[in-house]
C-alpha cells in the first residue's frame, strides 16, 4: 500500500512557526494549486490545500519562503477527527515530509 502525494503550488500566506506543548515545532501552510483545466465559465479554478510541516522542515520553510513563492511538497495524506459544535468532522490534510523551494518573488523581480 502507498500513501504518497506530490504537490506544486504557491504559498497562499506567510508561514507561522508554532510549538506544541512538548516542544515540537509545527507550521501549517496553505498551498494554492491551480487546476489544469477550465471550468464552465472558461476560468481556471484553484484548490487551496492544507499542509502540516514539522520540526526542521517547518523551520526551513518558514525561514526561506514567503507568500507567493512556488514550492513542491512531498508527503502523505492524513485524516483526523475533530469535534465541532458537538459534531464529529473528518479533516484531510497533507503531512509534508519534504519541501522543495522552486522559486520566489525576489527571483522573479530580478529578471
Amino acid at each position: 500500500m502507498l500513501n504518497q502525494v506530490v504537490l506544486v503550488g504557491r504559498l497562499a500566506q506567510d508561514l507561522q512557526l508554532n510549538k506544541t506543548d512538548n516542544g515540537k515545532k509545527v507550521s501549517t501552510l496553505t498551498l494554492a494549486v491551480p487546476r489544469s483545466f477550465k471550468n464552465m465559465e472558461g476560468e481556471y479554478e484553484t484548490d487551496f490545500i492544507r499542509c502540516v510541516l514539522w520540526d526542521s522542515v517547518a523551520e526551513n520553510t518558514k525561514e526561506y519562503c514567503k507568500k507567493g513563492d512556488v514550492v513542491g511538497v512531498k508527503g502523505r495524506v492524513q485524516s483526523r477527527v475533530v469535534e465541532k459544535d458537538n459534531k464529529k468532522e473528518t479533516i484531510l490534510e497533507i503531512i509534508g515530509e519534504k519541501v522543495t523551494f522552486l522559486s520566489s518573488k525576489k527571483e522573479e523581480k530580478a529578471d
